[in-house]
């Protein structure tokens, strides 16, 4: 049986999607499964579907798009639609596939699809689920069960790994965007510039403050809120 991906579209005007969808209409292995004309009814969607490719405008209204990038727990190999060229570099570093600028091409469309299609088969093939995470401090290999993991907390160019019932956080160097990576469980979700969170431990969600075992208190940022409301009402 021949491989599809699911593609999501999100820009907040109608002609950038008919024209992503007439290109992806063009090809048998690409279905749309979504759309949204922002990035807040994007949040709740993609959580609703099964996204392999994402297509994402950036200049969009109360978050943009690369600001959804940042803020998304789990996110699809995305492709930019833009009509902005001033913004590829932040792109790529987070881990976009292919930076297309409005009015998209099918040549253009082709082959940023061709590359979002490798990634896919790629995250496919290391899809088994890590239970634990692999860090050094003070030049000591230690693994760490990712269930264990209350919070980690950036910390100028290093980042503290608080555990359950562990009286010290472990202290490392890195960045929130470089361990995001490895905490690949849906459960850790960024909820602030500082703090990534495992929201199996959190306890209650109070406005502005997440209160998690052990009796930590954690800031929500204001445009993390917006995914912290979807996932509690899933």
């Amino acid at each position: 049986m021949a491989t599809s991906y699911n593609c999501f579209i999100v820009d907040d005007e109608k002609p950038a999607h008919q024209v992503i969808q007439s290109h992806i209409n063009q090809c048998n292995d690409l279905v749309v499964v979504g759309q949204a004309y922002g990035s807040s009814e994007a949040l709740h969607k993609l959580q609703e579907s099964k996204v392999d490719i994402l297509f994402l405008d950036i200049n969009m209204p109360l978050i943009t798009g690369l600001e959804l990038l940042k803020i998304l727990p789990v996110k699809p190999i995305t492709i930019i639609t833009t009509a902005y060229s001033n913004f590829a570099l932040e792109s790529y570093q987070l881990d976009v596939v292919d930076y297309l600028l409005k009015p998209v091409s099918l040549v253009q469309f082709l082959k940023a699809t061709q590359k979002a299609k490798l990634f896919c088969k790629q995250r496919e093939s290391v899809k088994d689920i890590k239970t634990h995470l692999s860090i050094r401090e003070n030049g000591q290999l230690i693994d760490i069960e990712l269930a264990e993991i209350l919070f980690v907390e950036s910390a100028g160019n290093y980042i503290k790994i608080f555990i359950l019932g562990c009286p010290r956080p472990y202290f490392i160097y890195g960045s929130l965007l470089s361990i995001k990576t490895d905490l690949v469980l849906d459960q850790f979700f960024q909820v602030h510039r500082s703090f990534i969170v495992n929201t199996e431990h959190i306890v209650k969600n109070e406005k502005n403050v997440l209160y998690l075992r052990d009796g930590y208190q954690i800031p929500i940022g204001r445009k993390y809120q917006i995914l912290l409301d979807h996932f509690s009402q899933g």
